[in-house]
Formats: C-alpha cells, structure tokens, sequence
C-alpha cells in the first residue's frame, strides 16, 4: 500500500517511463507471433478455389486444345482412351454432378414449373428435330448421321452451368434444367435415338439403354446418396469436382478425335462440321426465341438458350459405342463438344456486356402509402 501511495503522489520518472514502454513492447512481441500462426491456414481454400475456377472457366480452351492435340500424329499415343475407360470416365463425371445435387433442387422444379417446362420441351423436341433436319441438309453418310442425331437425343451438359454464370443468365435455374434433362435421359434418349437414328443406321437399343442407365442414372443417384449421406466431405471436395470434370470430358473428346482423326478426310468431317454448326446454332436461336414466345424474363431466355444448345456430347460418344455404330459416329460427339463450347462462350461474353433487365413489380399497397409520407395503414 505504500508504494502504491507513494507512486501516486510522485510521477514516473523518465527512467520509470521507459521501462514500463519496454515491458509493454515485449509483451506485444510475445503475444503476436501466437497470432500469426492461426490466419496462415486460410490461405489454401483460398488457392484452391481460385485455381478450380480457373480451370473450370478455361473449359472451352481445355476441350478444344484437346481436339486440337488429338488431330495431331501424336495424338493417339497422348491422350489414348479405351472404351471401358471413356465409360467410366464419364460416369465419374457424372458421379461428380451427382455430389453437388441436393433434394433442394428438386424442389425448385415446383417453384419454377414454367420456365423448366420450357426448357425441357426445347431440350427434347427442338434438338432432335434439329439434329434430323442438319443431317438431311448437309447429306451425311448413315454412321454420322446416327452421330449427330444421338448429339441432338442427349441431355443439357455440366459445361452449360458454367456458360449460364459466365453469361450472367440464372444459375439455379440452369442446374435445375440440367438435373431434369439428365434424369429423364435415361428414359427419353434411348426412344428419341431410336426414333431419330434407328431408320439411318442398325442400333442396339437394349444395350443403349442399358448404357444410359449405366452412365447417367446410377451414377446420379450415387452422387445424391453420397451428398445426403456426407454433406460435409462432399462440400469439401467440391472445389476438385468441377474442375476434374472439365478434364475427363476434355480428354474424352481428344481421344476420340485422335481415334477418328486418320480417316476423318475421307469420312467428310467437313460436313459433319457444317451440320453441327447448324444443328447447335438452331439450338441456341430456336430455345432462346421459344423461352420469349413463353414470356420468361431475359436471364430465364438465356439460361433456356444455353441448355437448349449445349449438350452432352461426351455421352453421345459413348452412346455410339454402346448401340453397336460404327466407329464414324462417334465422331460427330467429339466434335460437337468443341463447337458448343466454343459457340456458347462467345455467346456468354456478348451476354455478359448487357445485364438482364429484371422486370419490377408493382409494390404492395402499405410501401407505396408508406413512401409516399403518409403513415402506415393500420392493420385489421
């Protein structure tokens, strides 16, 4: 108690001063390297989200470099793929899609019915016709018009959620679109390539059934087990998910470009290019001007536009394998990876210079007498 009283009555002295800055200062130094260590972990989520939008963003470049490689002599030796293996890489894919599925998206279908319906009715009705019509116009041999009928026949692909965010259309509403054309695929493709291939070229279509359920349903429904059984692990992968599909399906379409790429000349891969172009350019006019016939708003036409004219050209691929083709018609599915890759980020890049005009509603009653100044109406 004397010191204390004594202290108080008589100030520091200098000496006193700099002693208790000293102390002050060593206690600061000790406690901050305690600190540092607990922010250094945060920078990793960080990286790797950023390089897996990186590669995910890249995914047109991916695809058509593969193509570009696969063409190339050394192109079989690099990105060789056997059937068994395309298979199972594409039911990987779709396994992956599958993990970052919830109830909840089933759900929006019930919120959302119009523009789902719209979508859906585009996807099914306006790409197999379209598919049909391209390869009359172009006069392609049977094999690769089987090809490009089975493109038209497949479901919206994984690539078209990512032109939709880039395109700044409606993102929930895409994976929404993308989930029901994947589901109903499995019932809906094997009858539409029948319809639309099956008159152009012999088609095994108990093994193309078979197929799809093989590629698309079971590994769909593994992916929605897995993630309402591990929510957690399955959000932890997420950032390795996309970026790994954007991969498969990349060196997918250049190993089936590097099997074809010999007699790709001989074969007329000229006009197969040339129906493809027609047929995904029909895509993307005819289910953007369907969605606003429909009355949908301008991020619903995008996202309806981009569903209906990217598919899932992978599985065309392997489709074609499965029915029993001939090795030719597998090549319209390689290339058509490429072209709606390519078409569907040019388009988002215009897309993303306009932001949609959201239509406003009229305000309710009680905020426009509120905004006017007078009092709130007094409830009943």
């Amino acid at each position: 108690e004397r010191i204390g009283l004594h202290s108080c009555r008589n100030p520091l002295s200098e000496s006193s001063k700099m002693r208790l800055s000293l102390c002050l200062a060593c206690a600061a130094a000790l406690r901050a390297p305690l600190r540092a260590p607990l922010r250094t972990p945060m920078r990793k989520p960080l990286i790797t989200m950023g390089l897996s939008k990186s590669i995910t963003d890249s995914f047109p470049a991916l695809v058509a470099g593969a193509a570009v490689v696969g063409a190339t002599p050394v192109g079989p030796t690099l990105l060789r793929l056997d059937g068994p293996k395309v298979t199972a890489a594409l039911a990987l894919t779709m396994l992956a899609m599958g993990t970052t599925l919830e109830t909840a998206d089933f759900r929006r279908i019930a919120q959302r019915p119009k523009p789902v319906a719209v979508g859906f009715l585009s996807q099914f009705c306006v790409m197999p016709a379209s598919a049909v019509v391209a390869s009359m116009i172009w006069r392609l041999p049977p094999a690769q018009a089987a090809g490009v009928c089975l493109v038209g026949c497949c479901p919206g692909g994984v690539a078209s959620n990512v032109v939709s965010l880039l395109a700044r259309a409606d993102v929930p509403l895409s994976i929404t679109m993308t989930t029901c054309s994947t589901v109903a695929a499995c019932f809906l493709t094997p009858i539409l390539a029948a319809l639309c291939a099956g008159a152009k070229a012999e088609l095994n279509r108990a093994a193309l059934a078979a197929s799809t359920v093989q590629v698309v349903l079971a590994p769909v429904a593994l992916g929605l087990a897995l993630r309402s059984c591990f929510p957690k692990k399955c959000d932890r992968a997420q950032p390795f998910l996309a970026p790994t599909a954007a991969l498969l399906v990349a060196w997918i379409c250049g190993s089936v470009v590097a099997k074809n790429s010999a007699g790709a000349a001989a074969a007329g891969a000229g006009r197969v290019l040339g129906a493809l172009l027609c047929l995904h350019g029909l895509g993307f006019g005819l289910g953007y001007a369907a969605a606003k016939a429909a009355g949908l708003d301008e991020a619903a036409r995008r996202t309806v536009s981009i569903e209906t004219g990217m598919q899932n050209s992978a599985l065309a691929v392997v489709l074609a394998g499965a029915a029993g083709l001939p090795p030719a018609a597998k090549l319209p599915g390689a290339i058509s990876a490429t072209i709606h890759s390519i078409m569907g980020s040019v388009l988002a890049r215009r897309w993303r210079r306009q932001m949609p005009t959201i239509p406003r509603r009229p305000a309710p009653v009680f905020e426009r007498v509120a905004w006017s100044g007078t009092p709130y109406p007094a409830r009943p």
